[in-house]
């Protein structure tokens, strides 16, 4: 398809509207055409019969699925979770790692590295620790937590070119240091597993931080300090227009109520919906699978730490995303889209993504009326 095809009798959905009406047409690998279009002769008709026609999905934190994971630093796991993801609607996607020795963290972001341009919708590596708090550590190994002192970044950054995001405490010891290197580097600083203060958190923010990892979930909030009620990363987060904030809309890790008020406080154009998912997506109730070396169970459609004492990821894909914000939380489809397309495309500073418009990667998902994926596209060539 990189040397052309249109879509007809579709519903397109922009950031702003759904639009009906419409045609787009794609050649090599970018939209090149929308409008009141008509098939050209011998070119190739996608009809989608009234159902969506979406950008393709933006997963910004993704550990794995199908009881593959991207700690074992293989070409063959990093496939099997990408391919798995795009039946979901997700054609970019972070491979994320989780909080582990410095070298075991080098040696995954060296795989990432040389898969570059050979899986189309890898787009990189989020490092999700091992610069954060002890106090929230949820399901990540507290004992492989260590401070970001400089001969433990140096290794790391020696793949900046393959890290796009890295989650933090920002009030750990030398984390402003770290995130102004990071900002520097061109790398998103991202404040999560946190215990913060709120002045711990806007001094992150004041270093370049513009965006928190999985909220509500590992993440300080209001407490009392001589007598004071003060505020935490989470309040921080939601009162800072600036912020991008991710959101596991998989109905296990937030309530309805808090995915509400966040909608209301930071509106589609600051939530970024992520999966979160584990080894366990993809894998039925009872199956056992890891992160970080722990023990983990799939249950009710959750990944959990196997004794029960934590959420350990999601067993989701971004369109159950999709859906629960549009049916639990009554979000409008195309706001829900934008939180999983424009949003993170935005907040990565991916101007080629997210959007249906001419110039843009012909990233594209096609949809069913009950949002369910049909066919996702990477630079129009068909995904799976």
């Amino acid at each position: 398809m990189a040397g052309g095809v249109i879509f007809t009798n579709g519903r397109l959905i922009f950031p702003d509207r759904v639009a009906d009406g419409l045609a787009l047409r794609t050649r090599d690998g970018r939209i090149c055409e929308i409008g009141a279009l008509t098939p050209a002769d011998g070119e190739e008709v996608v009809d989608l019969a009234g159902h969506f026609l979406a950008p393709g999905f933006i997963d910004l934190h993704v550990h794995g699925a199908v009881g593959r994971d991207t700690m074992e630093g293989a070409g063959e796991a990093f496939r099997a979770i990408c391919d798995y993801h795009a039946g979901g609607g997700t054609t970019s996607l972070l491979l994320t790692t989780v909080t582990a020795p410095i070298d075991e963290v080098v040696r995954v972001l060296r795989a990432i590295e040389s898969e570059g341009g050979k899986i189309p919708q890898l787009r990189g590596a989020h490092v999700e620790g091992p610069f954060i708090s002890r106090e929230k550590h949820g399901a990540q190994r507290p004992e492989f937590i260590v401070e970001p002192r400089p001969e433990l970044v140096a290794p790391l950054l020696e793949y900046s070119g393959a890290i796009k995001r890295v989650t933090l405490a920002p009030e750990v010891p030398g984390a402003p240091e770290l995130i102004s290197g990071l900002t520097k580097a061109g790398i998103a600083s991202s404040g999560g597993h946190s215990n913060a203060w709120e002045e711990e958190a806007r001094a992150g923010f004041e270093r370049g931080m513009r965006q928190v990892t999985h909220t509500f979930n590992c993440m300080s909030s209001i407490r009392r300090r001589e007598g004071e009620r003060v505020a935490g990363l989470l309040e921080f987060a939601l009162s800072e227009p600036e912020i991008f904030c991710e959101l596991i809309a998989d109905g296990h890790h937030v309530g309805t109520t808090l995915m509400r008020m966040l909608y209301r406080a930071k509106g589609a154009a600051g939530i970024c919906l992520v999966s979160d998912a584990t080894a366990g997506a993809g894998l039925p109730n009872d199956s056992r699978f890891t992160l970080g070396g722990a023990d983990c169970l799939v249950r009710d459609g959750a990944g959990w730490i196997a004794d029960g004492s934590a959420l350990a990821g999601s067993a989701a894909r971004m369109i159950d995303l999709v859906r629960q914000m549009t049916r639990s939380v009554g979000v409008p489809v195309h706001e829900a889209v934008r939180m999983a397309t424009e949003t993170p495309a935005r907040a990565m500073g991916w101007k080629n993504k997210g959007v249906l418009a001419e110039g843009m990667d012909a990233d594209l998902v096609a949809l069913s009326q009950k949002l369910e994926v049909m066919d996702a596209y990477s630079g129009g060539e068909l995904l799976g």
